[in-house]
């Protein structure tokens, strides 16, 4: 079978990168870096990666790195809104850091709190260090797309690419569990796609506004 990019399906994909552990492609249409099909972790695998993560809400570096993002959506927040934490871990850290402010937060996480959000609609959705995971990351797109409201803001925390030699050397992909690496390209394409508008505020962190 043809391979086919797990975010736009285009087939115009190259050999972007290969370890010892795996190999890695690159699309040509959307520019999402993603592990090989064959290469990828089952659900076993990713729970027991997942259980070694020691973040709390003890962790005043973790819960400061996780504040970076609540500091970029704070202007663009306002009473009422609906918020979700997509893929919050089981340590609802972000959430904790909304509701300091004032702000409720549903949060949903495939492994460790699972809840139905499919019927609801939200203003605000974050992710954090959590669209790397992604297997099928349009599916996951989505679906953010019909959760998020018109004029809804989506916020995402991940490292990105940058280039091939960097990516060789780049700590970030050796987490078994980060399969989808995204660009700046890769977001902005999303933005073209989707009618977004879209902001870097940091290395790490992107916003998308849906129009409403």
């Amino acid at each position: 079978m043809k391979l086919s990019c797990p975010l736009c399906k285009s087939h115009h994909i190259f050999a972007f990168h290969a370890d010892k552990q795996r190999s890695y492609h690159r699309c040509k249409s959307c520019a999402l870096v993603f592990v090989d099909p064959q290469q990828l972790p089952d659900s076993t695998q990713e729970r027991r990666e997942y259980e070694l993560h020691e973040n709390s809400l003890q962790d005043n570096g973790y819960l400061a790195y996780l504040a970076r993002l609540y500091d970029c959506l704070a202007p663009h927040l306002r009473n009422n809104m609906t918020m979700l934490d997509y893929g919050s871990g089981p340590c609802p850290a972000l959430a904790h850091i909304f509701a300091e402010a004032g702000y409720a937060m549903d949060c949903y996480d495939p492994f460790f709190g699972p809840m139905e959000i499919a019927k609801n609609q939200y203003d605000v959705i974050t992710a954090t260090e959590s669209i790397e995971h992604f297997h099928a990351p349009i599916k996951e797109w989505k679906h953010w797309m019909t959760l998020l409201k018109p004029g809804g803001w989506l916020g995402i925390m991940t490292k990105r690419v940058l280039d091939q030699p960097r990516f060789a050397n780049w700590h970030y992909k050796n987490d078994p569990t980060h399969v989808s690496f995204f660009s700046e390209d890769t977001f902005n394409w999303l933005a073209a796609q989707y009618q977004l508008n879209v902001i870097f505020p940091a290395n790490d962190i992107v916003l998308m506004q849906k129009p409403g």
